[in-house]
């Protein structure tokens, strides 16, 4: 079992920016495929981005491409978000799953261990 905790969010003016840290109880995400996902009120959860470092492969949704990036170190997964605008609000959540499966990994489906979600306001 993988525990996944988020933190770095916060309230945020439009154009500024956010990181965003997940951390895994106990183990490093060197063996996992990782994404970020989000979740406004009313609306379904959606992909943000994911992340194989085994395979080198780095995914972003069209709404976020070129504005956030996954990065990592030993044991933490960061969101960097720049240019936040308003419509990026929402919960967002750190997503992990056992890499190595043939998987898209841009499906909720696809990731096995979420996190509880941080809170991003961006105010306009």
């Amino acid at each position: 079992q993988v525990q996944l905790v988020e933190s770095g969010g916060g309230l945020v003016q439009a154009g500024g920016s956010l990181r965003l840290s997940c951390a895994a109880s106990g183990r490093t995400f060197s063996r996992y495929a990782v994404g970020w996902f989000r979740q406004a009120p009313g609306k379904d959860r959606e992909f943000v981005g994911s992340s194989r470092w085994s395979a080198g492969t780095t995914y972003y949704a069209n709404s976020v491409k070129g504005r956030f990036t996954i990065s990592r170190d030993n044991a933490m997964v960061y969101l960097q978000m720049n240019n936040l605008r308003p419509e990026d609000t929402a919960v967002y959540y750190c997503a992990a799953g056992p890499d190595g499966l043939p998987k898209l990994w841009v499906s909720s489906t696809d990731f096995d261990y979420w996190g509880q979600g941080t809170q991003v306001t961006v105010s306009s």
